[in-house]
């Protein structure tokens, strides 16, 4: 069980960062992000297992190719953008994180624009 080994690397990370927090908060900080992007890096296998199965079923459905890399890309920028947020949150930067999701939304609404007009091609034939 994948998610046994991410917990208990994350409590023996979450006793090292709070060891640090008094009196190192810089190194505190870099753990917290180590170890974010540790496991990020242990999980890419599955992500790529869920991206195979989306483009397996979008080709089953006919769905042309370009709106699901869009959607990839929405996601992508949701997970990262929310990632970043959360680490400028730990570093007491609230201000930089609220930034931050504020550009991934302008971000993921440009990207949507195509998806949105095809669904709107889509109604307009329908009607």
């Amino acid at each position: 069980m994948e998610i046994v080994k991410i917990v208990a690397f994350i409590f023996i990370a979450l006793f090292i960062v709070l060891l640090f927090k008094d009196k190192r908060v810089d190194i505190a900080i870099q753990i917290s992000i180590v170890a974010g992007i540790l496991i990020f890096l242990f999980l890419i296998g599955k992500i790529s297992i869920v991206l195979q199965t989306l483009q397996q079923l979008a080709n089953k459905a006919n769905i042309d190719y370009s709106y699901l890399t869009i959607i990839f890309k929405i996601l992508g920028i949701a997970y990262l953008a929310s990632f970043c947020s959360e680490i400028c949150q730990d570093a007491g930067e609230s201000t930089l994180a609220s930034k931050v999701e504020f550009a991934g939304k302008i971000l993921i609404l440009i990207l949507a624009i195509p998806i949105l007009m095809s669904v709107m091609d889509s109604i307009i034939k329908i009607i």
